[in-house]
Formats: structure tokens, C-alpha cells, sequence
């Protein structure tokens, strides 16, 4: 009897957790900005070139043997870093499109799990000399998991994107 209401009150906690993460979104969007007292061409290059991309990355730093790949021309779409490793998985960042003032990606992740999502740059001249540094992701929550860890997430990856805009400006500054 006792083994009955222990499996009854499991499947109502699910039950409840499914229903919770129905209403929980679909979709995810963050979005931080940093002053960097460089030119945007200074600061753009750093992130539309690849080859720069492990100096800054957050991610990068958690697991700085992972395997990783640079393909393609810089500043050019189909520009690509491939990554794998233990702690951060596996996945691939591709530049989409670029402009005066905007560096589009398309990020893909293989492992632990898959999903893709949009990595936005905007570079603004601000002040004499300064560029404004706008990085947004954007992505979908699949039902349920996703939806139901996503504050968890969001948290996370605002604190990465903090710590990575702090590390692009260092770069930049040549610290």
C-alpha cells in the first residue's frame, strides 16, 4: 500500500511539472552591453574573427584543453569555430552575416544535448574613440526540460556573458 501512494504521488508531481512547463516560454533572450574605449573596427574584429574568439570566451576558459577548429575566411559568413570537449560539450559557431555594425551567428550545439540559437553583435561608436558592445542570444526552450530549467539557464549564461564582455574588453585593451 505504502509503495502505492509513493507511485501515485510521483506521477502527480510529474503531472504537475508538465503542466508547469507548458506555461513556462518557449523561447529564451539575453542581451548585456559593455563601453570599450577602442574603434568599433577594433572591437568588431575581435569578435568577427574567430581566431579571437578563445581569448574572450567564457566557455572556452572552463575547459581550456577541449579540442577545438577555426575554418573559413575571417569577417566572411561560413567563418566557423567547432568545439568538443568533457565540461562543454560539442557545437559550432558560424558567422551568418556582417556589416558596418553587425556580426551575425548562428550557434549550434551537438552535445550534451541539441539545440541552436542566434548570437547577435551590435557595435555602436560611442563617444570619441568608444564603442558600445551589444551581445544577444536568442533561443528555443524545448518542452518540458529546457522550459523548466530555463531560469536556471538564463542566470547562467547572463553571468557568462558578463564575464566574457569583460574579457573581450581586456583583450581589446591589451591586458
Amino acid at each position: 500500500m505504502v509503495i502505492l501512494y509513493i507511485v501515485s504521488g510521483l506521477v502527480a508531481l510529474l503531472v504537475i511539472l508538465l503542466i508547469v512547463a507548458l506555461f513556462m516560454p518557449a523561447r529564451y533572450h539575453i542581451e548585456r552591453t559593455i563601453i570599450i574605449p577602442r574603434p568599433v573596427s577594433h572591437v568588431m574584429e575581435r569578435v568577427a574573427d574567430l581566431h579571437y574568439y578563445s581569448q574572450w570566451n567564457p566557455w572556452r576558459k572552463m575547459e581550456a584543453n577541449s579540442k577545438s577548429e577555426i575554418t573559413g575566411e575571417p569577417k566572411r559568413p561560413g567563418h566557423c569555430y567547432s568545439w568538443e570537449g568533457r565540461k562543454i560539450g560539442m557545437g559550432s559557431l558560424t558567422l551568418r552575416d556582417i556589416d558596418r555594425k553587425h556580426v551575425h551567428f548562428d550557434l549550434e550545439f551537438l552535445k550534451p544535448w541539441k539545440a541552436s540559437a542566434s548570437d547577435d553583435w551590435m557595435f555602436e561608436e560611442w563617444g570619441t574613440g568608444e564603442t558600445k558592445v551589444t551581445w544577444q542570444n536568442n533561443g528555443d526552450l524545448p518542452y518540458p526540460v529546457a522550459r523548466l530549467i530555463s531560469p536556471m539557464l538564463t542566470k547562467s549564461l547572463e553571468k557568462q556573458f558578463v564575464e566574457g564582455l569583460k574579457n573581450l574588453k581586456s583583450l581589446c585593451l591589451g591586458k
